[in-house]
């Protein structure tokens, strides 16, 4: 009884840890349900919190879907229509873009290369109705062969490329089905009209969500786009010499978090968007009040003058993750200067994007005389410290590397002692000992070879000032690349027809837009689905 009591008291032991480790596994799955799901909801309010216009191009994509599929399942419509409905649900999907230049660019690319192509096989399927069954096989194949070995090649010619290339490929696709179809399918022509039709219904839909309800353009994201890089350069050189002249230890890893780092990768990562988006803009008609063409090219060439400031601001951020560091002691002379001169290009450079983001011209005073006054403040401060960057008499530094290099020869063994102690060797020992005796021998010599590096370069007493004088170079050049920015900001105004400066827009904000743009991130890849 004794027994049996035990066993029944371990079994029911056993029942409740079983019990309790499954309900501990349940809260588990529980909590992680609540966090899984938790995280979801804010990535997805922080995609539409980034730009609203995401969340309308969403609905309105939704709702275009909606609209057409109608066609395909009311019965009335389908019964006219038929399969070729499917055409325009294909189309939606395809052409429907996030702003109204994209969806103009491939809706007319898709209805002119549709189009084009029906006309093309409708005279070929007319010519090779006259000929008999083997000869029109002949005619249909070489069609195919010239036909798409030409629209092919045309591809390649940068106009065409650039414009026109979705357009070539729909129209090889409609080409050559209508065509191959026609030598089985003898009512060819019909499906052709049909999937045209249906094709511009499509395109019709697309045009009109894009153009009438809550448009977004490409030349307003281009636009403002442009106005945050130089924004966003301000603010990278500010906080480079900021953290230059701090008294915190300076971090030699590069986070994508940095914001020098996302200031200026913004910049140099934007060509293509900058392309993109001037080649989409474009297309989209004129929908300002005064309803004047923008060149839009001349934000492209913007573009490049900003990346080409870019690479100085890359190489100012570089002098904060070298090996030889300024002592703080010494860089603690030019603070002063050196952060007045980088406020006065920042605030500059706010300038130029708060007069791209109101259209009108930049301030004629954009470059102060504070400007001047820290590049006169930065010179006379060099000057005032001769020593650190000139060093000692040209002898003492001689003296001094002949001291070292003296002091390192002396432990490399000379070639009369290698000569006696390698014959002796020959004569004591075989052959592998003098193998052994080379090798220890080039192993101490690159032992040594890092050691006469490292003495060479700290026996300069000037050498830990050289860091802060390349970067003191750099934040000089940045004045000098400015005036190129500042240039074609002005020519970008001028034949932009900007609005004239006036007394009350020199008032500059010093902070950069809320948010940041989300130009790079709107673009959606298309996919050749049909």
């Amino acid at each position: 009884m004794y027994h049996f009591g035990m066993v029944m008291r371990f079994s029911r032991e056993d029942e409740y840890d079983d019990d309790y480790g499954w309900t501990g596994k349940m809260d588990m799955i529980k909590k992680r349900s609540t966090v899984l799901a938790k995280s979801t909801w804010m990535s997805v309010c922080r995609v539409g919190q980034e730009d609203p216009c995401r969340v309308f191009h969403a609905l309105k994509v939704g709702f275009s879907l909606t609209l057409v599929s109608l066609l395909y399942l009311l019965e009335p419509f389908f019964k006219g229509i038929g399969q070729n409905a499917i055409w325009a649900v294909m189309t939606v999907v395809v052409v429907l873009e996030f702003t109204a230049g994209a969806t103009l660019c491939k809706g007319l690319n898709r209805g002119i290369g549709t189009l084009v192509a029906g006309s093309l096989a409708f005279i070929i399927d007319l010519v090779a109705q006259e000929s008999g069954q083997v000869f029109r096989a002949i005619f249909i194949g070489a069609a195919v062969f010239f036909v798409g070995t030409g629209a092919t090649y045309m591809r390649f010619f940068p106009h065409i490329k650039k414009n026109y290339d979705y357009g070539v490929v729909i129209f090889l696709l409609t080409f050559n089905l209508i065509t191959v179809s026609s030598y089985r399918i003898h009512n060819v022509v019909k499906i052709a009209q049909d999937r045209f039709y249906m094709i511009a219904i499509g395109c019709g839909i697309c045009l009109l969500m894009s153009l009438i309800v809550f448009p977004n353009w490409s030349g307003q994201h281009l636009h403002n786009f442009t106005a945050s890089k130089i924004e966003g350069l301000a603010t990278s050189i500010e906080a480079c010499v900021a953290e230059y002249f701090s008294n915190e230890e300076l971090v030699k890893k590069e986070s994508p978090e940095d914001p020098i780092y996302k200031g200026y990768k913004a910049v140099l990562d934007s060509k293509s968007t900058d392309e993109t988006l001037a080649m989409h803009a474009s297309w989209e008609p004129c929908h300002s009040s005064n309803c004047e063409r923008v060149p839009w090219q001349h934000y492209v060439k913007l573009g490049d003058v900003l990346r080409h400031f870019g690479y100085t601001v890359v190489a100012l951020h570089g002098c904060l993750r070298t090996e030889i560091q300024t002592p703080r002691s010494v860089r603690a002379l030019f603070k002063d200067p050196c952060l007045q001169l980088a406020g006065e290009v920042a605030k500059a450079l706010m300038e130029l994007a708060d007069s791209i983001r109101q259209r009108r011209q930049c301030s004629p005073e954009i470059l102060s005389d504070h400007l001047h006054q820290a590049l006169h403040d930065l010179d006379a401060a060099l000057k005032s410290q001769p020593k650190l960057f000139l060093g000692p008499s040209s002898n003492t530094n001689n003296r001094m590397l002949a001291m070292a290099a003296a002091r390192h020869n002396s432990s490399l063994p000379s070639a009369k002692t290698d000569s006696s102690a390698l014959v002796q060797w020959r004569t004591k020992r075989a052959a592998a000992a003098a193998r052994e005796q080379a090798k220890e021998f080039a192993d101490r010599k690159s032992l040594l070879r890092p050691t006469l590096s490292k003495i060479a370069i700290t026996s300069l007493e000037f050498a830990e000032a050289l860091p802060f004088a390349a970067f003191a170079s750099l934040l000089v050049e940045t004045v000098a690349r400015l005036d190129l920015v500042i240039d074609e900001v002005e020519e970008l105004g001028r034949v932009g027809n900007f609005r004239e400066f006036c007394a009350g827009d020199d008032k500059v904000c010093r902070k950069p837009t809320k948010g940041k743009d989300a130009s790079l991130q709107n673009h959606l890849p298309s996919h050749g689905v049909d």
